[in-house]
């Protein structure tokens, strides 16, 4: 049985809204989201790279984000902000994952979790972080 991304999407999400508002420790958000009913049905080690990953790197995260972004990054929702360091963490960390994939990841999770148009500014922050992280797959060319 293949293992499911997109719930360990979800579930990473999830850990980094709460990490945002409680300020809890990795492993007790880690502890309390593999309770959930559907963890055995998703893909455990990407949903605890991404969810350990995006905690811990997010000063070097928020610094590949924030120069696309608008306004300051602590002016976003919090939903927003997690579904940005996730995607930007798998744009980083996970380049075996086509930069399509992880757009198109975080427009449903934005379209599921966020506010109205929320799916709409992600959209438009990851494709400008895509072509500053994922240049060659982009665009198809060697940066000069």
């Amino acid at each position: 049985m293949k293992k499911n991304r997109r719930k360990a999407r979800e579930l990473a999400l999830q850990g980094l809204y709460q990490r945002q508002l409680t300020g809890d420790p990795v492993d007790v958000i880690e502890a309390q989201l593999r309770e959930h009913e559907e963890f055995a049905k998703i893909d455990d080690a990407h949903f605890a790279a991404m969810l350990r990953g995006a905690i811990k790197d997010a000063a070097a995260l928020e610094a590949h984000i924030q120069p696309c972004l608008d306004r300051p990054l602590e002016e976003l929702s919090p939903v927003e902000r997690a579904i940005l360091l996730l995607a930007t963490y798998e744009f980083v960390h996970h380049i075996e994952i086509p930069y399509r994939v992880v757009i198109n990841e975080a427009i449903e999770l934005a379209k599921g979790y966020g506010g109205t148009d929320g799916y709409k500014y992600v959209n438009g922050v990851l494709d400008k972080l895509a072509a500053k992280v994922r240049t060659v797959e982009v665009t198809g060319k060697k940066p000069a």
